[in-house]
């Protein structure tokens, strides 16, 4: 079925934008506090599918809660944009239509980066790698193939692109030029910090977190923080021991399949996903968030 429109009647909330996945709501009263939803919609290679997956929108919305609260005790010298955990799982002022899919939050200026850090290599940085010897202007070793672990994680930023549009690898000196090398080293240091204590809890789920995104943005008062979502599936390749990716590259990979019908070069959209693909997905995404956790999911 189709992915539902955004709701636009949240009571004291007004539509400030509609993103991939995610709808950000304004406070009428404060223009500093925003209500970030996350929707079940699943975005892969710039399209946002016709297919939601249930619960999706729930599960990405508890498990950056829990990492924010991790991020508050790793010694980073950043914080995050989320207001008050606690009145969000609760109800607190999220609306019902939207309760335990959505925080209450800072409104912040992002910096238009995406902030990427790469443990191990795979998707678009494999792709650079077999065209260049580099990801993101970091020379690699030669040999190296898909799913090869790196010897020290690299920080990969990328354009931020607008919806619809590719976001493309760039490099930490062209960050420097466009944004001032004080700012770029922060948004390096803060993205490599994350990642590796981010890693090393996932480790020690059995877990291989082999990359993550990270996005940053200032607040009223010119303090960086970590925004959006943080080390969920749909912005990290989580893989379990036995090869199997707990994130959405489960979809990824079955539109790219023959079974998909769908020619990735073509002008067609996506076709939508059959039930099947649906509950895997959804399976995934749970699996995620209780291998992360420790907890169970519903």
């Amino acid at each position: 079925m189709p992915s539902a429109p955004p709701p636009d009647d949240l009571p004291g909330w007004r539509l400030l934008r509609s993103g991939k996945v995610r709808d950000v709501h304004v406070d009428e009263t404060d223009p500093e506090r925003v209500l970030l939803v996350a929707s079940d919609r699943v975005s892969a290679y710039d399209h946002v599918l016709a297919t939601p997956v249930p619960d999706k929108g729930a599960i990405l919305t508890a498990l950056s809660l829990w990492w924010f609260a991790r991020l508050e005790g790793w010694d980073l010298g950043v914080g995050h944009h989320v207001l008050d955990a606690e009145a969000v799982s609760a109800g607190g002022r999220v609306p019902d239509a939207v309760a335990g899919r959505a925080m209450v939050c800072r409104r912040l200026a992002m910096v238009p980066v995406e902030c990427v850090a790469r443990g191990w290599l795979t998707g678009s940085a494999l792709t650079d790698y077999r065209a260049t010897g580099a990801v993101a202007g970091v020379e690699l070793p030669d040999g190296l193939g898909d799913g090869d672990r790196l010897g020290t994680p690299v920080f990969t930023p990328a354009t931020k692109a607008e919806q619809g549009e590719h976001d493309e690898n760039t490099t930490y000196a062209a960050v420097a030029t466009v944004h001032g090398e004080e700012l770029a080293r922060r948004l390096r240091e803060v993205t490599l910090g994350v990642y590796e204590r981010a890693a090393a809890l996932a480790a020690e789920r059995g877990l291989v977190l082999a990359d993550t995104k990270l996005e940053l943005g200032h607040d009223a008062d010119g303090v960086l923080r970590v925004g959006d979502e943080l080390l969920t599936p749909d912005s990290s390749r989580f893989w379990a021991a036995d090869g199997s990716s707990l994130d959405k590259q489960y979809v990824r990979d079955w539109l790219t399949s023959p079974a998909s019908g769908w020619d990735r070069a073509g002008t067609a959209p996506p076709p939508p996903l059959p039930d099947d693909v649906v509950a895997a997905a959804r399976a995934r995404y749970v699996a995620a968030y209780e291998r992360i956790t420790g907890l169970t999911w519903g």
